[in-house]
């Protein structure tokens, strides 16, 4: 028999959308440390806005190359678990008969 190939988390993959958003704030960053006034005497001499644009860009495209490489298998069948005494949480009350 074949193996059959499982289904990853995909688009859901929290890492996912972790590095969607940070490398758009990146992108917006690092347009706005090369087409707007760095303010070098704000900053002590350096374009925050560039370097921090291009960090959080590197960070955010690491996260989806992580969630690539190695992504989250789903399982196909998940057995319901009704009131396991090991399981942490609230447990289920009791009916009060009358």
């Amino acid at each position: 028999m074949a193996e059959q190939e499982k289904k990853t988390a995909g688009i859901f993959d929290i890492r996912n959308i972790i590095g969607a958003l940070l490398t758009i704030y990146g992108v917006i960053l690092t347009a706005m440390g090369l087409f707007a006034d760095p303010e070098l005497e704000k900053t002590g001499g350096s374009n925050a806005n560039l370097v921090a644009g291009i960090l959080i860009l590197v960070v955010g495209l690491a996260f989806i190359a992580w969630a690539q490489l190695r992504p989250v298998k789903v399982p196909e069948h998940v057995e319901p678990v009704h009131d396991d005494p090991t399981r942490p949480g609230p447990k289920k009350k009791p009916r009060a008969s009358h």
